[in-house]
């Protein structure tokens, strides 16, 4: 299968160059690197990877559009959103096909859930910036918001235009200008998300890319000094390098990392519901997701019948060519990962986790792609390997309790706080049961996510918050100004 079937050449035609202040250009340094189709290990198109001098070339041109930029009216940014919009909206499906491609989503997943969300993130910025209060009188100080400057932002492949869309419409909105890193192995959507801003009319230098590895490009974005906030997502690990990259410059660091959701499901639940909907969101994008539901937290007495309704729904996922309509569950990204969570499965069996069904190796029948079997552990631990490392993967794991009391407890005993999931007959026990669970976002009877709240997580989650308003005020500084109105005003 090629690209042809969702990319006109003229974006194929820019592969190998970096989108910088408004242009399509040639890396300083050339260096080729293959982009795999994870469902048939070929490579499907060649990109460069950026060296520094690539980075400081954007953000000399973020800087110079910042001059302009940042003194742009809110109708003036609100307009620019919207051509955004109406441009994306006229590419969703060729968007939808190209992360299935690159990344392995079912077509179902990436037409259904993967593109939309990057439009749902500029149509609810938009909202948000209409009445946004960039400036408050309070006493006789002006306490007025203004953008903090360039911004830098690397994203990962698993979501890749939720992810990047989620950073570049608050800033945006903002009145910020940037550079993007996107995951080198899963860079096509962001290459033709970059020719979406560039037919939406948005102005040189506003926004850029320069596609690369973490250790050089995101390393170089993480220390530049002339980039004043770095809006990170991908593992924790990398997280901290990420950190540690940018202190020497004290700039602002906002990161989305890490995750080990909890979902407690009470003994009042409705279990053949519950049980078959934790399962499908914790396998959804292949398990690929930061605040997939990995740890089912059930009543001893019910861990019977949850392994059954487990075992049947993990049963029912059916392989193939991502961009196939019947397909449910597409490979992993890559052979990285592949390894990965075949590792880690072959742990849990060693270190005495009940396998219910899966395991290690690919599906039966499959012997290309980086296909693995959907596994659900019981008689889990919450001190075993898979309990506390993110898999990343298709792997459930199955945790019996005795009460509510040490449901969450359970629940918090973990280094993440990215989401929890809570189910109950009784509504008002299941919000009681949210506020005690240590995590930024919590779910209550398998309510989806609201793109006017907010995403972000506690403890080695990371910091800062994304989506909507919150979203916005990271991109902000905030500045007094005193005497603003004279006394007694």
């Amino acid at each position: 299968m090629g690209l042809s079937i969702c990319l006109s050449c003229r974006d194929m035609s820019h592969y190998r160059q970096f989108y910088i202040d408004g242009q399509w250009v040639e890396p300083h340094d050339p260096c080729e690197f293959p982009v795999v189709n994870p469902a048939t290990e070929e490579t499907i198109a060649t990109i460069s990877l950026g060296a520094p001098a690539d980075v400081d070339r954007a953000v000399s041109a973020a800087n110079r559009a910042f001059e302009f930029y940042s003194e742009t009216s809110v109708p003036e940014r609100l307009a620019l959103i919207h051509r955004v919009v109406e441009t994306y909206k006229l590419r969703m499906d060729e968007m939808a096909k190209t992360m299935s491609l690159e990344m392995g989503a079912p077509y179902s997943l990436s037409r259904g859930a993967q593109a939309p969300a990057g439009l749902a993130h500029l149509m609810e910025i938009a909202r948000v910036l209409e009445t946004f209060p960039f400036e408050v009188i309070r006493g006789t100080t002006l306490m007025r918001r203004e953008p903090i400057g360039v911004c830098g932002l690397i994203t990962p492949w698993n979501w890749p235009m939720n992810q990047v869309v989620a950073k570049v419409a608050p800033a945006l909105a903002a009145g910020c200008t940037m550079v993007l890193k996107p995951s080198e192995l899963a860079p096509l959507s962001s290459l033709l998300f970059a020719q979406i801003m560039h037919d939406s009319g948005v102005p040189s230098g506003v926004f850029n890319l320069v596609n690369g590895t973490g250790p050089v490009v995101g390393a170089a974005i993480s220390s530049h000094p002339d980039i004043a906030m770095v809006s990170f997502t991908g593992s924790t690990c990398a997280g901290i390098s990420v950190a540690t990259a940018a202190a020497p410059t004290v700039k602002r660091v906002m990161q989305e990392l890490g995750g080990k959701s909890a979902n407690i499901l009470l003994e009042d639940a409705d279990f053949s519901v519950a049980v078959r909907e934790g399962v499908v969101a914790c396998f959804r994008n292949t398990g690929q997701s930061c605040n997939a539901p990995t740890r089912m937290l059930v009543p001893s007495s019910r861990l019977a019948i949850v392994e059954e309704i487990a075992r049947r729904t993990a049963e029912t996922v059916v392989f193939g060519d991502p961009l196939i309509e019947a397909t449910t569950m597409g490979p992993l990204t890559g052979s990285a990962q592949f390894e990965k969570v075949q590792r880690l499965i072959r742990t849990g069996i060693d270190e005495g986790a009940k396998l219910v069904t899966g395991g290690y190796g690919r599906p039966d029948g499959i012997s290309k792609g980086y296909f693995v079997k959907p596994t659900v552990f019981s008689d889990v631990r919450n001190d075993m390997t898979i309990a506390r490392e993110e898999i990343f993967g298709p792997v459930l794991c199955i945790i019996a309790y005795k009460d509510e009391k040490e449901a969450v407890r359970i629940a918090n005993d973990t280094p993440y706080g990215l989401s929890g999931f809570v189910t109950s007959g009784d509504p008002e026990r299941a919000r009681r049961v949210a506020k005690r669970i240590r995590a930024g976002n919590i779910h209550i009877n398998g309510a989806r996510v609201d793109f006017a709240g907010c995403f972000g997580g506690y403890k080695q989650s990371g910091n800062g918050r994304e989506w909507g308003k919150a979203g916005i005020e990271e991109y902000l500084e905030q500045k007094a100004i005193f005497g603003y109105l004279p006394a007694g005003c």
